[in-house]
């Protein structure tokens, strides 16, 4: 009677092992297949990246911009909060350092809203207490660079715009597993797909750019939602009469982080002349 009740341990130790292999191979199966269909249609999966973020609700975000200025490099970084379903945020955006290693300018705090960016410490003249109103759509580049970080999602909407793309496979970004992409999008197209608070931005940034071509890399985790971004801008550069590139990277975590974003009342918004900085 022992012999058969340990022989029928051994059979269900058996069967279970069995069973958490085959639950390890269908596992194994499954990421290979989710991985063979976002190699079979990247565009698409892109395209709908910005909707993924709307189902996301809200995440937190670290944003930096690369661009070479009289042959040097620099970096202006961003942190904060957005919100992609009313499509605000409030970016604390730090210029780069001087020669001397010094941070000459205190960091700007911006607002993000639908066809508006205000920044508050903007200097050249403003009052310390003031904020500015720009209007994204009225800038050359829609507010894409303009404001030393991306709007989110208008980072994101880009994407909407995306023409050819590959799967370069998997990855990760700050530990979390993503699918990494690698195409061009093509900012005329992004806009005539995008939210209607965003599309305006986005054709006015198709005519304003040297080209409506943005070159980017996109790295998805397994909800579709974009974790990184990293996209590549090129306008012309009056003042050195050339084409100047800009890097953007966005970074997108702590997805569903409450976000409450005020934005300034009336008398609070600067309505004088801005100086160039």
């Amino acid at each position: 009677m022992t012999k058969r009740r340990q022989t029928g341990g051994a059979a269900v130790l058996a069967v279970g092992l069995l069973l958490c292999a085959g639950a390890t191979g269908c596992s194994a199966r499954g990421v290979a297949a989710e991985d063979a269909r976002a190699a079979d249609d990247p565009v698409r999966t892109l395209r709908q990246a910005p909707d993924a973020l709307l189902r996301a609700g809200t995440s937190q975000t670290r944003t930096s911009m690369e661009m070479a200025a009289g042959g040097t490099r620099v970096t202006i970084r961003g942190e904060g909060a957005y919100d992609f379903r009313a499509q605000r945020g409030q970016l604390t955006v730090i210029l780069p350092q001087d020669p001397a290693g010094n941070f000459g300018h205190p960091p700007i705090v911006e607002l993000l809203a639908p066809g508006a960016l205000f920044m508050k410490n903007r200097g050249a003249g403003v009052p310390a207490d003031k904020w500015v109103r720009v209007e994204t759509a009225t800038l050359s580049d829609g507010n894409l660079v303009t404001g030393g970080a991306t709007d989110p999602f208008a980072a994101a909407e880009v994407l909407r715009g995306t023409r050819t793309a590959t799967y370069v496979g998997r990855t990760q970004v700050a530990g979390v597993a993503v699918r990494h992409y690698r195409g061009t999008a093509d900012l005329a197209v992004a806009a005539g797909g995008a939210s209607a608070a965003g599309g305006g931005a986005l054709r006015a940034a198709a005519k304003g750019f040297a080209t409506p071509a943005v070159p980017f890399d996109a790295y998805l985790d397994d909800q579709g939602r974009i974790r990184k971004l990293r996209q590549s801008f090129a306008f012309v550069n009056a003042r050195q009469k050339g084409t100047v590139e800009v890097f953007s990277t966005t970074l997108l975590y702590a997805f569903g982080t409450p976000v409450t974003v005020t934005l300034p009342r009336a008398r609070d918004i600067y309505t004088g002349r801005v100086a160039e900085r």
